[in-house]
């Protein structure tokens, strides 16, 4: 049976949530709590999707833009479901949308670590960036946020 994709809601957090605890190479930060996820969930309406099959969530992938560059976050597919086709499909969900309001070029961030996404996403035809080197400052909060 082929899951089903469709718009992700704040309502799928807790699912959400657990499927990213449960899949190696992702990180829960402070900033994946409800109240963040609902805000950009509603900051950036129509471009997040949830993959589900059988009533359970196998899937998700979160994405936004500012106007100019879209951003994806957390592409998860459960273990169980992966070398389907189904993370592909959700990274095309966003994608597509993201064309829809004009946007041509989306980025990701990968954990230098996770070599199994670093594969994904050059399979799929993205390029790893050699040219620029990602900073962050953390204004409140601690390491986790």
């Amino acid at each position: 049976r082929v899951a089903t994709i469709r718009e992700m809601t704040v309502e799928d957090f807790d699912h959400v949530v657990a499927l990213m605890r449960q899949t190696p190479g992702v990180t829960v930060r402070d900033a994946d709590s409800r109240e963040a996820v609902a805000r950009y969930l509603n900051r950036n309406p129509g471009f997040s999707f949830v993959a589900e099959q059988a009533g359970a969530l196998v899937g998700c992938v979160m994405a936004g833009h500012d106007g100019r560059r879209g951003y994806l976050q957390h592409l998860i597919v459960a273990p169980a479901h992966r070398n389907s086709g189904l993370a592909t499909r959700l990274v095309n969900a966003s994608l597509d949308r993201l064309k829809a309001e004009g946007i041509s070029k989306s980025h990701i961030d990968v954990l230098a670590t996770n070599e199994a996404a670093m594969a994904f996403w050059e399979k799929i035809g993205w390029h790893r960036r050699t040219d620029i080197v990602r900073y962050s400052f953390i204004r409140d909060g601690g390491e986790n946020v």
